[in-house]
């Protein structure tokens, strides 16, 4: 038991290194918070809430995985070398990605209501 409350302590304290040192981490974290509070407050069903909670998911652990990597390659490759940028930019890129379909998946779930509520007001 103690391990398994251990490995715990390891996994918040990645999750606060990446939320005190990345501004995009931060970022993000408040994009999730406010797409919950958009969610809440338009009463999305529970479909439309499984596909925001993905979105965050992803975007989170895409974001904490490219920290990693930004890391790992900083550590094993201190000076510039032409590969460590290829391998940051792709990390980076994958990021983007997931950044790209939330929004989209929000457009989707959120422009409607958000439309409906100017109409009906």
């Amino acid at each position: 038991m103690k391990k398994l409350i251990r490995s715990f302590g390891f996994a918040f304290k990645g999750f606060r290194y990446a939320f005190t040192t990345q501004q995009n981490f931060r970022i993000h974290v408040f994009a999730a918070i406010a797409a919950s509070l958009l969610g809440w407050y338009l009463q999305i069903n529970v479909n439309e809430w499984q596909w925001v909670i993905l979105c965050i998911m992803l975007m989170l652990v895409t974001e904490m995985l490219n920290t990693a990597i930004e890391a790992l390659t900083d550590l094993v490759s201190p000076n510039y070398n032409k590969l460590a940028g290829h391998v940051k930019d792709i990390s980076a890129g994958a990021v983007l990605l997931v950044a790209l379909f939330s929004l989209v998946t929000g457009g989707i779930i959120f422009l409607p209501k958000i439309i409906h509520l100017f109409h009906a007001a």
